[in-house]
């Protein structure tokens, strides 16, 4: 917990704008201190805490690494509560490349982040990947559950943001698709400098982005808190890894019922670092 709360307190820190100095001053205290939470030497005392979640904004629990669940973040908290799967149970063309470039001849370790109601990562189970699946929605990771145990097979599935989510343990494969545009632009560098660092010699990452296209109109969907991408920016964050594949691509999309087109930046990179 401690490494999770430094982490937190220098991200919601830098989101406020504030120094250290400036934290330290707000809550009358050296900023030597501050500099000791964020380096994970020291942790705040009990009594300061509602204070630190006052000046940084954000809930307490969600300061220690909680998902907060008083309000839902994302338009899919309220379209996943359909009895059906929003997405469908068939798992994206993404998945069968992952087949082909890492069969699970051996025991590999996945990630998927932002798994929504589960449909690719019980794909990774049910094909023998040892599964790991995150989303921020409390009825995805319900329907992700329900779906696994039907199929009967073992996932490691729980609610987390990705904006606040960091990893601590190495993966093989880390899957994401559709759900990167919800890092905010300051904060990728830091994130994907996280997901690399925490990626097996060998490993590959499967990400897609929606990229920005000025002759593509705004999708239907109002997503308060995604932000898009710019064409190849995804890639510059691997420059010093093999490319397995990257492309852009426009495709229609009927998922809000009314027919609209996305442009995609598609990426899969593997670390070639031993």
């Amino acid at each position: 917990m401690k490494d999770k709360l430094a982490r937190n307190i220098y991200i919601y820190r830098k989101e406020r704008g504030l120094t250290q100095e400036g934290l330290a001053q707000i809550l009358g205290i050296t900023y030597q201190a501050v500099s000791k939470w964020e380096n994970a030497q020291t942790i705040p005392d009990t009594s300061i805490l509602p204070a630190l979640s006052r000046a940084l904004e954000v809930s307490i629990d969600k300061l220690l690494g909680y998902v907060s669940t008083d309000k839902p973040i994302t338009i899919y908290e309220e379209e996943y509560k359909n009895s059906e799967y929003y997405w469908g149970l068939e798992p994206s063309k993404a998945c069968y490349q992952v087949l082909e470039l890492m069969p699970p001849t051996r025991h590999l370790k996945l990630l998927d982040i932002g798994c929504g109601e589960g449909k690719d990562a019980v794909f990774f189970a049910r094909n023998g990947y040892d599964v790991t699946a995150f989303d921020v929605t409390d009825t995805g990771i319900e329907k992700i559950k329900r779906l696994a145990d039907q199929a009967r097979v073992p996932i490691r599935a729980f609610k987390a943001d990705i904006k606040d989510y960091r990893l601590d343990t190495s993966f093989d494969i880390i899957f994401a698709s559709g759900v990167l545009h919800y890092i905010k632009p300051e904060y990728r560098h830091e994130i994907f400098s996280n997901y690399k660092q925490f990626t097996n010699s060998g490993g590959i990452h499967v990400f897609n982005v929606f990229v920005n296209k000025p002759f593509i109109a705004p999708p239907p969907e109002h997503e308060p808190h995604a932000y898009k991408w710019i064409s190849g920016e995804l890639l510059t964050y691997y420059h010093d890894w093999r490319m397995e594949e990257s492309s852009e691509v426009i495709f229609e999309c009927n998922s809000s019922g009314i027919p609209h087109k996305h442009a995609m930046t598609r990426m899969i990179a593997r670390n070639m670092k031993s």
